[in-house]
């Protein structure tokens, strides 16, 4: 071997520089794309085909969705099953179970005793919708939401239920819907975030399922399409303030240092997530003067402010959050996400039910209300829901005082609104013990893909290549369709 060949290994290392150092032009022209309203990114999607995932006309510009972690009852709430009063007490019949699987809190018992709902129901609006009596407000919407009651997920525990619900996926590490929404989108404004979330407080008091970074994390996309957390007490975003004895002008001098280093290790290493840091720094800097002003609500009419309710300015409840949610989707925020948990009524039904629905009812009808006169409801896609829904017989051995619904994933009711959806529609039916649907059914994954196409967004040409596949919200090889029959 002479002194001009180099060795196996040192061939190996030069052409590695040499592939990453030939992204050095890559890197300058992504870093010349952080100028809004185009993020580092954005630069390289047309190479990954994600021009092919938009459609002609999108009929919503944003989205928000109130998220009921636990599972809320749709028996108790919007399923109504008057033929059941007659047959409290009696056993599930085997015909209408068939083989569904069962959680381990009642699949030891002998017998699945029929729990028919305690609340009373009635039509309202134009449609005629059967509403229960712990949603006044909300009954009051009827004609501006659809109700979609067939609605089944693969998942029948809450941490594997909600990962399956926000990513498309059981198991860790996919991508959000926030975070597919933010990719196939962009940001509208560039001082804000395309994802935010927000985590309300619950009233029942009961333990509550614990909620993962997951749910709106960006799982294998670029990290900067991940939900940024808005936090109900201090600064809303974490950091994001300066220092006192920081100037805004040391400030910016550090970041553009910072940013020259990483464009250096960018160029050396060819890291895409180097140019989604950079992006990250610039956008929290531009976020300094933008999140203070929409967090202040002090320039909310009291009228307004007081349709809400009246938690709406204490920090962190959810009518506090809805509030909050509509002045980001007002200035610019792509995509708002509300977990509202304590949902998870496996006992005292009675006492917890009615508590979580006074939290989350008059601000989700309020909400629907206040977009619709600031003209944006057109144009917004509101969605409520959880993870599942719970079954018609109590997990007690009698429907007593105490009882409570397991969870159930064969049938659970969403609505949604605004956006390009029909507005006072029912949608699916189910059996008369609201177990299994009998018309229309609707899985999570055509959920999502009707959401994604109300976003002007084809659920499958939104892809992205990991591990050897082309990977989907919606799943790679799963069936999903989007329901035309909803929309307007």
């Amino acid at each position: 071997m002479t002194d001009h060949m180099p060795s196996p290994l040192t061939a190996g290392l030069l052409r590695r520089q040499f592939f990453a150092r030939g992204t050095m032009g890559l890197g300058a022209t992504a870093l010349a794309a952080l100028a809004p309203p185009v993020s580092a990114t954005d630069v390289a999607k047309s190479a990954d085909g994600l021009s092919r995932a938009r459609l002609p006309r999108a009929t919503a510009k944003r989205a928000i969705f109130l998220f009921m972690a636990g599972g809320p009852s749709q028996i108790d709430l919007w399923d109504y099953k008057p033929q059941l009063a007659a047959r409290a007490g009696e056993p599930l019949p085997d015909e209408i179970r068939r083989h569904e699987r069962l959680t381990t809190m009642t699949s030891g018992r002998s017998q699945l005793l029929l729990a028919p709902s305690p609340y009373r129901f009635a039509q309202h609006g134009d449609s005629g919708a059967w509403v229960s009596e712990l949603l006044p407000s909300m009954a009051g919407q009827v004609d501006r939401i659809t109700l979609l009651h067939t609605l089944q997920t693969d998942a029948i525990n809450h941490d594997p239920a909600m990962t399956f619900f926000c990513t498309g996926n059981q198991l860790p590490g996919h991508a959000s819907l926030g975070a597919w929404l933010s990719y196939g989108l962009g940001a509208i404004h560039q001082d804000l975030p395309a994802f935010v979330v927000l985590t309300a407080s619950w009233s029942s008091g009961v333990p509550a399922q614990a909620i993962y970074s997951r749910q709106w994390g960006s799982g294998y996309l670029p990290s900067e399409h991940q939900g940024v957390v808005w936090r109900s007490e201090g600064d809303p975003v974490l950091y994001l303030r300066d220092p006192t004895s920081t100037p805004a002008a040391h400030r910016r001098r550090m970041l553009d240092e910072l940013r020259r280093f990483n464009l250096h290790h960018q160029q050396q290493t060819g890291d895409p997530e180097t140019l989604a840091r950079i992006e990250q720094y610039e956008l929290a800097f531009r976020m300094q003067s933008s999140v203070p002003e929409i967090a202040e609500l002090s320039s909310e009419p009291r009228r307004v402010i007081e349709s809400y309710g009246q938690d709406a300015l204490r920090p962190g409840t959810f009518a506090n959050c809805c509030l909050k949610a509509r002045r980001l989707l007002e200035n610019g925020v792509r995509f708002v996400q509300i977990f509202h948990r304590g949902w998870d009524q496996h006992g005292h039904l009675r006492r917890d039910l009615p508590l979580q629905c006074r939290d989350i009812d008059q601000p989700s009808a309020a909400l629907l209300e206040d977009l619709a006169e600031r003209g944006m409801l057109d144009d917004t896609l509101v969605i409520w829901g959880g993870e599942f829904g719970r079954t018609i017989y109590s997990q007690s051995d009698r429907a007593s005082e105490g009882f409570g619904r397991d969870h159930h994933a064969r049938s659970s009711t969403v609505w949604l609104a605004g956006g390009g959806v029909r507005g006072g529609m029912t949608f699916g039916r189910t059996d008369d013990f609201a177990f299994q649907p009998v018309r229309d059914p609707i899985h999570v994954r055509d959920l999502n893909a009707t959401i994604l196409h109300c976003l002007g967004l084809n659920h499958e040409t939104l892809t992205f290549p990991f591990q050897g596949l082309d990977q989907r919200l919606t799943g790679v090889v799963e069936p999903a369709r989007v329901i035309d029959a909803i929309l307007a």
